[in-house]
């Protein structure tokens, strides 16, 4: 509910209980996925503690880095991923008004097709037509970027 009257204060009263569950639901995600992530290191961190070792030591030095085991990657493929981004967005920036809007209201935001229907004020069929229009423009756009999908 903080997060609603934070961050969503001046949004009309009629947009107020889509967005406060869409809130909820994005939280009680959150929840549960840093739950399962939790439950797995400590799963994991226990299991390489033999029943001889002393409380003092770390486990984590037991463990052999592998190559590649950097997710993030290299300096290259991070600067790739931010010139990517940066695309993108430069893309959703030449978008129509309304197809920004349905396209991130459907595909940033989760919304389903009434739920962006109801937000944009629109039919459900223009919210089709809308995303459909959108995803058909970035794709040709960053096509010709040189961006493959």
């Amino acid at each position: 509910m903080l997060r609603l009257a934070e961050r969503y204060a001046d949004k009309p009263a009629n947009e107020l209980p889509l967005l406060f569950q869409r809130i909820l639901q994005n939280a009680i995600r959150d929840h549960y996925r840093r739950q399962r992530v939790r439950s797995l290191w400590t799963t994991l961190l226990s299991s390489l503690r033999s029943k001889d070792d002393d409380e003092d030591s770390d486990p984590l030095d037991t463990l052999e880095v592998q190559d590649g085991a950097n997710r993030l990657g290299g300096p290259a493929e991070q600067t790739e991923r931010s010139q990517v981004m940066a695309i993108i967005e430069q893309g959703l920036e030449n978008l129509p008004r309304r197809q920004r809007e349905a396209f991130l209201l459907r595909y940033w935001e989760e919304l389903d097709v009434a739920e962006t229907a109801q937000v944009m004020g629109c039919s459900e069929g223009s919210v089709k037509t809308h995303c459909s229009r959108a995803a058909h423009s970035l794709a040709a756009f960053l096509k010709s970027r040189g961006v493959s999908l």
